[in-house]
């Protein structure tokens, strides 16, 4: 059990308290009896002696005894614990519902049942989609680009991400409504939802040259990686592009698995907690360090995306092609609740192996694409880049 009964009292009343003063409750407040008046100045002036368990449950059962609007033990906990994630300040916080926490550790594991989105929200709190999946019910409907305004009949902007994601998710052959933007004009469509793998890693040959498109790491994906890498060896291509753009993340030990499918041992990134020995996380040895190869990314590459791409711009393994990327050095963890439930926030940093941290900052490409251009036109950027590098085989290289 990670979170405990006395945890959940303080989340409680903690909320309590949020709730009253954002509330304005100065005006319109039952006067106070003369006895609870002397006994409140009588607190004040010294500490209580009263244990704070003893507290929280007096505040929780006045709460459920005497609040106009009738509230469930239920709901006053998972409001204690939104507080709670409230008072971290923490805008990467999240709070998931048992079906939505089974929902997310099922994309997490490959697969799920939903809409075919991809979506982030970026500093300024626009919800936008970064990729739409192929044969995916969005397919044909909605674009990357397009900006989610409504989700369910429900507006996005004040929802955590985590929520709006869950709410595009669902059971098979159920319909959900999207509201979204494009060039200033307000669409709604219903889509059906399906059953599908997450397909986050596909790849396609142009030329001479392998395009492999990570659109998220989840589990086994570096696994994916390498061996459309052996093929693309198998087949004496002569160069590989790692496409990261619209990629948001996801598991951070999965990102290192594709670091290392390009390098042969040494950094990816450090991971510093607090108050904990920073920890150097490392390629595996016998990478590919001979096949030309360039990164595409864009302003959705962020996260584990960003640690794949620093670390190969740092090592002097790839030429990064594209725009400066999204800036999210911070890692989040979830912890599972004894309801199944489970809440998400930030444990920790990371830095690239040349110390850098890109939180606010992003990565830097070495060759700009700009971020509005059309996807085929980075990739001939990519693709032209790669046949420099060639052109330039014997004079130098990638160490």
């Amino acid at each position: 059990m990670l979170l405990s009964r006395t945890s959940t009292r303080v989340a409680t009343a903690i909320a309590v308290v949020v709730v009253a003063y954002s509330a304005g409750l100065l005006t319109g407040v039952m006067g106070s009896s003369d006895a609870d008046t002397a006994a409140a100045k009588k607190a004040a002036t010294k500490p209580s002696a009263v244990p704070s368990s003893e507290l929280l449950d007096q505040a929780a059962n006045a709460i459920l005894q005497n609040a106009a609007k009738p509230i469930s033990k239920d709901e006053l906990n998972r409001a204690a614990v939104q507080g709670m994630l409230q008072a971290l300040d923490d805008k990467w916080s999240s709070y998931y519902s048992p079906n939505d926490f089974a929902s997310f550790q099922e994309v997490m594991d490959g697969e799920y049942t939903g809409v075919g989105l991809w979506v982030h929200r970026d500093s300024g709190g626009i919800v936008t989609v970064v990729s739409v999946q192929t044969g995916s019910p969005s397919d044909g409907s909605l674009r990357t680009g397009d900006v989610i305004t409504a989700v369910g009949g429900k507006p996005v902007a004040t929802r955590p991400i985590a929520e709006v994601v869950a709410s595009l998710r669902g059971e098979a052959g159920t319909t959900v409504n999207v509201t979204y933007r494009r060039a200033g004009v307000t669409n709604t469509v219903s889509l059906r939802r399906k059953a599908m793998p997450t397909e986050d890693v596909t790849a396609k040959v142009t030329g001479s040259v392998m395009i492999i498109k990570v659109s998220g790491f989840t589990k086994g994906v570096g696994a994916k990686v390498r061996d459309f890498a052996s093929t693309a060896r198998t087949r004496h291509l002569s160069g590989i592009v790692l496409d990261l753009r619209g990629n948001p993340g996801g598991l951070l030990d999965e990102g290192v698995k594709t670091a290392s499918v390009f390098l042969d041992g040494g950094p990816v990134v450090t991971f510093v907690r607090r108050g904990s020995t920073p920890v150097k996380m490392t390629a595996e040895a016998g990478g590919d360090t001979g096949t030309p190869l360039a990164v595409l990314v864009d302003s959705g590459t962020a996260s584990a995306a960003e640690v794949v791409t620093a670390a190969l711009q740092d090592r002097n393994r790839a030429v990064v092609v594209g725009s400066r990327t999204f800036g999210k050095g911070s890692v989040q963890e979830p912890k599972m609740l004894s309801d199944g439930s489970a809440i998400e926030f930030t444990v920790g940093s990371y830095l690239t192996p040349a110390g850098r941290s890109l939180d606010g900052v992003g990565i830097g490409p070495d060759v700009t694409v700009p971020d509005g251009a059309p996807p085929a036109a980075a990739e001939i950027q990519a693709v032209d880049v790669l046949s420099g590098l060639l052109a330039d085989a014997g004079t130098g290289g990638h160490g």
